[in-house]
């Protein structure tokens, strides 16, 4: 009976034992794998919540919905390179410096558009069927120059300047390919300001997500964030493409060369007339410019008048970084809600969009002249940003409405020389006014009067005969 007990107390001993050391194994698996799940939950139904974002109301069938997110990752690295070159000498501006210190700023911020009319523009025009590489070779470029960056920024070394101008210009490129690739990821469902808008959008929202992580990798050192801004750059070469296909694909598009009348701009021609300039692209196109040119030339103008002004005389109450913070987080807000008004927007003109916006603008900046304080400045910040976004966006939509493929990307990089030109104006005007603050907002008010004014009829009279009849391309 003992011998016949033990053998089988034994075995139920050890397989109660080993019953035991199973089972604490198995709640140990299953906890790190409930906590792993834990921790993999939020990032996947974030990234879930993006794509279903990006790719709403036909934008993931058409693949506009890709380029929102590449978009992202543009704004992502920008933001990332910004913040680490805000500590140096090429981006800050204090306002206790010489104004013709603060001049030279301009001069610099003017070069890569210089560049980017003549060069970039109609090289990209005699590459149509390779968009996806010039915006992956945008983000690599970056990527590149991050690296080069990382170490100038630290030593001071002259490659800083080179390699930052590098970054304006490579990024300034990839805007201009983006805007000509807009209307071939166009939704049925959607207008063209209202696609402008939700990829500026994505853009901003990217931004402003990263700016904080950009701030972290800042605390650490300089040359961390663009680490960060290599990372991110790496992962747009391979994203850009992911871009559809037809994204470099010539079907149906129209091949017109640039001309001032309806019989040279639908083509086809015998005898082809010769490539003219921007100038020719019809009447819609330009007084838009010009309109936008006003608003653009009113922020340069705002934002260096500002700047001088309310360090010697602060808003009352406030002190001087106190003003000038509420000023740029009104101009910023304003900016974020014309860009998300215009991607909420049914079908609607451009230019009946650039006509009410810049007489809210004008009317803002009349009454800020007239009642000058702090509640009017803040106003007048936030509609000029609000203008500006929704303004541009239309712009952009009448160029890629009206503006042949062949030469789109001219067009765009030549708008973008000529509305930064206006910036550059309106900063040097800001720069040599008396620190004044009515008399300051009065010639700000008159700069967007006559942008206004010069352009208003124009644009009603296009909008009446209801735009251009160009196809859509598909």
């Amino acid at each position: 009976m003992a011998s016949a007990r033990s053998p089988q107390g034994a075995t139920g001993i050890g397989g109660a034992k080993g019953s035991n050391q199973n089972g604490g194994s198995g709640r140990v698996t299953g906890s790190v794998r409930a906590v792993g799940r834990a921790l993999h939950f939020p990032v996947t139904r974030t990234a879930r919540g993006i794509r279903k974002a990006t790719h709403a109301h036909g934008a993931g069938e058409s693949g506009l919905g890709k380029l929102i997110e590449l978009h992202a990752v543009n704004g992502a690295g920008d933001v990332m390179i910004t913040v680490a070159l805000a500590s140096t000498v090429f981006f800050s501006v204090p306002t206790d410096e010489a104004r013709g210190r603060v001049a030279l700023y301009l001069g610099i911020t003017l070069a890569p558009f210089a560049l980017l009319a003549p060069v970039i523009g109609p090289l990209l025009d005699r590459l149509p069927h390779g968009r996806r590489a010039a915006m992956a070779g945008s983000m690599l470029a970056r990527a590149m120059l991050a690296l080069i960056l990382s170490g100038a920024v630290v030593t001071g070394t002259f490659e800083l300047y080179p390699a930052a101008l590098g970054v304006l210009v490579a990024s300034k490129g990839y805007g201009v390919v983006r805007s000509a690739v807009v209307p071939r990821l166009l939704p049925p469902t959607f207008s063209l300001v209202k696609a402008n808008s939700r990829v500026t959008l994505g853009g901003l929202l990217a931004t402003g997500a990263a700016g904080p992580l950009a701030i972290l990798l800042q605390s650490l050192g300089a040359r961390y964030p663009l680490y960060g801004a290599f990372v991110i750059f790496i992962g747009g070469t391979f994203l850009s493409f992911s871009l559809p296909p037809k994204v470099d694909s010539a079907k149906g598009e129209d091949k017109a060369l640039l001309a001032a009348d309806e019989e040279h701009l639908h083509g086809p021609h015998l005898k082809p007339p010769p490539r003219p300039g921007l100038r020719t692209v019809g009447t819609a196109v330009t007084h838009a410019l010009g309109a936008n040119a006003s608003l653009r030339c009113l922020s340069g103008f705002l934002i260096f008048f500002l700047a001088f002004l309310l360090r010697e005389h602060p808003l009352s109450g406030k002190s001087a970084a106190v003003s000038l913070g509420l000023v740029v987080v009104s101009a910023g807000v304003g900016n974020a809600i014309g860009t998300a008004v215009g991607a909420w927007l049914k079908q609607r003109a451009p230019e009946i969009i650039i006509v009410t916006v810049v007489a809210f603008v004008l009317a803002a900046a009349v009454m800020s002249a007239i009642f000058f304080g702090t509640l009017f400045v803040a106003c007048l910040a936030a509609v000029a940003g609000f203008g500006q976004a929704l303004a541009k966006l239309s712009l952009d939509a009448l160029i890629q409405r009206d503006v042949p493929e062949l030469v789109r990307n001219s067009a765009f990089a030549r708008s973008e020389t000529l509305l930064q030109m206006a910036w550059v104006v309106g900063g040097a005007i800001g720069i040599a006014m008396p620190l004044n603050g009515s008399l300051g907002l009065s010639v700000a008010a008159g700069i967007v009067a006559l942008g206004w004014l010069t352009t208003v009829r124009g644009l009603l009279s296009v909008a009446r005969r209801g735009g251009s009849a160009r196809p859509r391309v598909s």
